[in-house]
Order: C-alpha cells, then structure tokens, then sequence
C-alpha cells in the first residue's frame, strides 16, 4: 500500500508472480496477505466544513470524538489545551494547538491546522481522519497520532503521477498482462480503489467456479453487486 504524494490517495501496488511448472500441478494455498492488527486504536472522520477549511479559523473536533481520540486536557488550567503532534501517511509530522474554549464551549484545532490545510489544499466536502495508535511492546507501550485525508469525489482533470488512469489502465495493463502471460514473466499493476470501487483481486477458488461451472451465454441477464463510499447498492 502507498499513498499519492500529491494528493496523498491511498493505492496499491502489487507484483504478481507466475507458477512453475511443479508448482501449478500442487495444491495451491495463498500465503497470508497479513494478520489483523491487535493494537488497540480508536479514531474519528469527520468532513469538513467551509469554516475547518477557512484560513483565518479552525478545526472543530466533536466532543466524543475529541475524548476517545485526543490525550485527556488537563482542565485545572484555564483554557485547557495542549500540543498535538500527528503523523500523516508520508511519516511527516504536523504540530496542532489543541484547546476547550469558546461559547458553548468546544474542542478546536487551531495554531498549525491553516498551515495543514494549505499544505494539503484541502476544501470543504474533503474527509479528515485521526487515529490514537498503542504500540504494545514488550516493555513500555507507545503511542501515536496517524492523521490521513480522503478528498471528496469530482472530476480529475490530471491524474496522479503514480496512480494508472482508467484508459491506461485498461490499455496499458492488459497489454502488459498478456505479454506476462505468453512470457510466463512476472508484471506490476497499479490500483486506485477510488477510481474503480469494484472487485479488483478476487480468490482463486471463486474464479474457478466463474470460469468452469457457471453457464453465461450471450444476453444472459444477471444481478451484480456494485460498492460505493457510502452503501452497496444492488443493480
């Protein structure tokens, strides 16, 4: 997995790798593509507004979110605040003043967020998302503010430099794909779930049984199951 370093949208990059001969005649059983994580995390997304995304202004936390996702404000101090420190997807760090003030009163991101927001050029309608990691280790345990950002959908005048756009992907990639095929040669693909919300990887077992015991003819008409950001909706 990466992310944009301009637009910072996560994608994937995967390298596939042909079997020899010995291996295709095996039982074939993919490794693991990894183990769920067990370290605790709490996090919060919230879209923002003209205001979070104004200059002069600030980012206004939820309450439960600011109490189940922020180090605790020692409130014996008048205003309660302290220093936020967030790592975004790139490893950088962004510092946050972040303060329990106002009428009714409220949680606020204020010295550091313009500098976020400009840097990041992002506008009302994009998501924020902040995440309390705890690192278990054997002796002390470690914590960490992640912060990552998901723009909201419109049109793309230009693509991102890493990410494959939609004719090249399907020129480009099939190409590259066969050659692969007929060479018996390994090949990278590149995938932007964004871009193409519907099932890119899909089991072995559930393309066998696509492929050899399924009936389609021509004009068949079919039930698919279409995903989006918001609900699966089925078409």
């Amino acid at each position: 997995m990466h992310a944009d370093v301009e637009t910072d949208e996560v994608y994937a990059q995967m390298t596939l790798q042909p079997l020899n001969a010995q291996e295709q005649k095996e039982a074939y059983l993919p490794a693991e593509l990894g183990t769920p994580s067990k370290q605790p995390t709490n996090y919060f997304c919230k879209t923002l507004t003209a205001s979070d995304t104004s200059t002069h202004g600030g980012f206004s936390v939820p309450r439960r979110a600011a109490e189940k996702v922020f180090p605790p404000l020692d409130f014996s101090q008048q205003p309660p605040a302290q220093e936020l420190i967030a790592r975004d997807l790139h490893g950088n760090e962004w510092k946050f003043r972040h303060i329990f003030r106002g009428q009714p009163k409220r949680h606020l991101l204020t010295t550091g967020w313009s500098v976020f927001v400009s840097a990041k050029r992002l506008v009302a309608g994009d998501s924020v998302l902040f995440i309390w990691q705890v690192i278990l280790l054997s002796k002390n345990d470690k914590n960490q503010l992640l912060l990552g950002i998901r723009r909201a959908s419109r049109p793309q005048t230009v693509m991102p430099s890493s990410v494959l756009s939609s004719d090249s992907m399907h020129l480009g990639l099939l190409a590259a794909a066969a050659h692969a095929a007929q060479t018996n040669s390994r090949f990278t693909i590149f995938y932007n779930p964004r871009a193409c919300p519907s099932e890119f990887v899909i089991p072995l077992a559930k393309y066998v049984k696509a492929v050899y015991h399924t009936r389609v003819s021509v004009g068949m008409r079919f039930r698919m199951l279409f995903e989006t950001e918001e609900s699966s909706v089925r078409r």
